[in-house]
């Protein structure tokens, strides 16, 4: 009888160490998995003025959204970055010689809408704060910091 019981415990136990294995597995993957998350970005950078009337080529598809938003008459694009974000890791672009910088951090993605921070500043004083979600295929236009005669306007698109 002592040898029956002594199996039967061990199978108990047994059972206790593949469900907490289980469990401990489950958390583990639900953790990494929201660790390794990206989200595959687009970022515009473009200085917006009343000077002239040009758009530059690459511009040409986002003129009307622009013109919409925005009250200018000339669009120049400054820079065009593709940027891999992964969660909670900012990623840094210089907007204007290096004085004004864009830090742009992958904060949640939640029924295929990421949700990313940006943050911009000039000569290390905050100046834009915010928070967007960004929807796959969308574009979000962001009016920024002033630039000489103009503003520079931060276009965000995303794939994923």
């Amino acid at each position: 009888m002592a040898i029956r019981g002594a199996g039967g415990g061990s199978i108990a136990v047994m059972k206790r160490v593949v469900a907490l294995i289980a469990f401990f597995s489950l958390l583990f993957i639900l953790f990494t998995s929201g660790a390794f998350a990206q989200v595959q970005t687009q970022l515009r950078v473009i200085r917006a003025s009343n000077v002239g009337q040009s758009v530059d080529p690459p511009l040409k598809e986002l003129h009307n959204e622009l013109k919409t938003l925005f009250n200018f008459t000339s669009y120049r694009l400054l820079r065009d970055e593709n940027l891999s974000l992964s969660l909670n890791q900012p990623v840094s672009i210089s907007a204007h010689e290096g004085r004004i910088i864009m830090e742009i951090t992958f904060v949640g993605l939640h029924r295929n809408v990421a949700e990313l921070r940006m943050r911009v500043t000039r000569e290390g004083t905050d100046i834009l704060n915010t928070q967007v979600r960004l929807s796959p295929g969308r574009t979000v236009l962001i009016g920024g910091p002033k630039l000489r005669e103009g503003v520079i306007i931060y276009a965000l698109y995303a794939r994923f």
